[in-house]
């Protein structure tokens, strides 16, 4: 059997035991419960799981391994940020979070806000968030089956991105929450074998001497010390130092603000629950982003990663799935082959599980936030709400099919650290402001979202990651004026600046005075699950 056949079996394989979970799930959902929150049903280690499976994604396993196969030192610093970024979620967000919502972000914030606007903003901040995290999945599952297949067509690449929008569109209008959380949570496992036999496989060929191995990549990188050394990247002048501290604030911070981790704490049944579901997740997480090291030095050490190579032309995506083949025996033999298969059928099941994910979220923000409780006002019946997330999920999955074809070269891990600095500039300082701020207001809540989200898409825009640089989105074209890759360092301040500001420029006695109550609830728990709201 070719490797190409062994793969596309393995392939099949993955796709067919997560749509029949997704059918099995869907004959054991009923209502809008089951579908944003699996009927608070999953326990600690199930969410735990769960949670790790949605925010190990394919940037974690094939953009941060290549980052370091390429940078060194500097493509680590991602690992570190992922990683760091889960104890300001722990200690901040994730239990005043579950204790104080229903379904959506929206809902801890419309407790003591009005509304429409609040409602309004959440939403459209909880979409962008989204599509961008969704543009990085898309964009690693062309890179995998362009590598598997052996192909280069780029008809055939916007194929694969397109059946893969299908098969999240189906898992999320299908097995809703409770189908999602099941895919992540078989993803989460199949990750964490794949990464722990790949791991050991690669220390085996270093006599498990981390030295060696690290001496051997700098060696075959081309670049000696430096590259085992901060600055290979972020270190050339001012402007990448700033890019990294830009970089650094947007990851550590970013978590905490993510949409479809955020609803995640809200399928447990109670505030003990989602602490040990946080617990267990950072132990899968620390972990998995240990194991990088061993994946990106390893690829740096027995891959070829010069300019014109298949890892340097990919943007580092291709990294893991070519280090398993080298370390199963190299391209041509039998061990190669399957573990070359086996990898990228893992890495494909955690694009399938994170899409599904990341669309739920956003389906769930525009159905319950904007349908039934902005333009229904709350007279929408659960039916009716189900389905217009059924179709959301259609609108959603398209926007991101019709994006990520453009945006094939740029490296995935680049792209979810975007999507971070959104989370971060829009959703965070609202969050936080309305958990510990007793006057924060509705002014403050839409002119947080608002003002961090356009100024980090403004400046987004205007960088050299979308025209002027040589992997820009735009390369004819050149309109960047805003010199950093990443905008954290100024979108996130200005997030909570504008908060700030909207809040001192307004009042909203009825607000000041329900803070009381969500203190309470978001430190107890209770009356979690109704929908009383100011």
């Amino acid at each position: 059997m070719s490797s190409e056949t062994l793969t596309a079996v393995l392939f099949v394989t993955v796709v067919l035991i997560t749509v029949a979970i997704t059918f099995w799930a869907s004959r054991q959902s009923s209502g809008t419960t089951d579908f944003y929150a699996g009927g608070r049903q999953f326990s600690g280690f199930q969410n735990g799981m769960a949670v790790s499976g949605d925010y190990m994604s394919a940037a974690s396993f094939l953009g941060i391994s290549g980052l370091i196969a390429l940078n060194g030192y500097d493509g680590f610093l991602y690992s570190i940020g992922f990683l760091v970024a889960w104890l300001v979620a722990l200690l901040l967000v994730a239990e005043l979070l579950r204790n104080s919502g229903r379904y959506t972000m929206a809902d801890q914030l419309a407790y003591r806000m009005k509304q429409r606007p609040v409602r309004t903003a959440a939403a459209t901040s909880t979409v962008v968030v989204s599509v961008f995290y969704l543009l990085a999945q898309m964009v690693g599952a062309g890179a995998l089956v362009t590598l598997l297949l052996n192909v280069e067509s780029e008809t055939l690449k916007a194929l694969v991105i397109v059946g893969v929008g299908i098969l999240m569109i189906f898992y999320v209008t299908v097995g809703g929450m409770k189908g999602t959380t099941y895919v992540q949570i078989v993803k989460a496992v199949l990750l964490m074998v794949g990464t722990v036999l790949i791991t050991i496989l690669v220390l085996a060929k270093f006599h498990f001497n981390l030295s060696e191995l690290l001496g051997a990549a700098s060696q075959n990188s081309g670049k000696g010390d430096a590259f085992l050394q901060p600055g290979l990247k972020y270190g050339i002048d001012l402007t990448s130092r700033l890019d990294f501290v830009s970089l650094g604030i947007a990851l550590v911070l970013g978590t905490a603000g993510l949409p479809h981790i955020l609803i995640r704490f809200y399928t447990v049944p109670t505030a003990k629950a989602a602490r040990t579901s946080v617990m267990w997740a950072i132990g899968l997480i620390g972990s998995f982003y240990l194991m990088t090291l061993a994946l990106g030095f390893g690829a740096a050490a027995l891959l070829d990663t010069g300019p014109d190579s298949k890892v340097a032309t990919s943007g580092g995506n291709l990294a893991s799935p070519l280090l398993a083949e080298a370390v199963g025996g190299g391209a041509g033999t039998l061990g190669g082959a399957v573990l070359l298969a086996l990898i990228s059928a893992v890495a494909f099941a955690t694009i399938l599980a994170v899409v599904a994910g990341l669309t739920l979220t956003s389906a769930s923000s525009v159905a319950h936030d904007l349908y039934a409780n902005v333009w229904k006002k709350g007279t929408a019946s659960e039916k009716d709400e189900v389905r217009v997330a059924r179709v959301a999920a259609f609108v959603i999955g398209g926007i991101a099919i019709a994006l990520a074809i453009p945006a094939q070269k740029l490296n995935i891990a680049f792209l979810v650290a975007l999507a971070f600095a959104v989370a971060a500039s829009a959703n965070l300082p609202s969050i936080l402001f309305n958990l510990f701020w007793r006057r924060f207001n509705t002014r403050g809540a839409t002119w947080a979202i608002y003002g961090g989200l356009l100024t980090c898409l403004v400046l987004v825009a205007s960088s050299p990651v979308v025209s002027g640089g040589p992997t820009a989105l735009f390369t004819g074209h050149d309109w960047s004026w805003f010199p950093l890759a990443n905008p954290g360092i100024v979108s996130i301040p200005a997030g909570f600046f504008f908060g700030w500001l909207g809040t001192v420029t307004s009042s909203d006695p009825a607000a000041e005075a329900a803070y009381d109550e969500l203190e309470v609830r978001s430190l107890t728990g209770a009356g979690a699950e109704t929908a009383t709201q100011h």
